[in-house]
């Protein structure tokens, strides 16, 4: 396996801290999801890298297929507790594929879900469902 990138963020205080990248091109305030929170959360951290790298693997799979949509991917992410008291996240993707019939826009949404890096690495730890709206 060959590596072609990697990154870094920093956190200090968890969710109700920051978070920087090393070089100082990033830093955002972090807090607990709530409706009247200043800064961001993990979970909408999470959201947009799960929206946009699922979106590229839909732009791949679009070129595979010779195919051209505007498309636009919403990740759903929420945070579950547990009954035990621990907590979990799950996703829906909502994926649109304007111009694309619905049973090809259905096939690349499949392949683009075996394609993305993220969906492979949360495949199996949480719940991912992907919609086609």
């Amino acid at each position: 396996m060959k590596k072609l990138y990697e990154t870094a963020m920093i956190n200090h205080g968890g969710r109700d801290g920051e978070v920087q990248a090393p070089n100082g091109s990033m830093k955002m305030k972090i807090e607990a999801p709530s409706i009247h929170a200043e800064g961001t959360n993990p979970e909408q951290l999470f959201a947009a890298g799960y929206a946009s790298c699922f979106n590229g693997a839909v732009h791949h799979m679009l070129e595979e297929h010779k195919l051209e949509s505007d498309s636009e991917v919403k990740a759903r992410v929420s945070l579950f507790q547990l009954d035990d008291g621990g907590y979990k996240i799950g996703v829906i993707l909502e994926v649109s594929l304007p111009g694309v019939e619905k049973a090809e826009a259905q096939k690349i949404v499949e392949e683009a879900h075996e394609f993305c890096p993220y969906s492979k690495a949360t495949k199996g730890n949480i719940d991912v469902d992907v919609e086609l709206v």
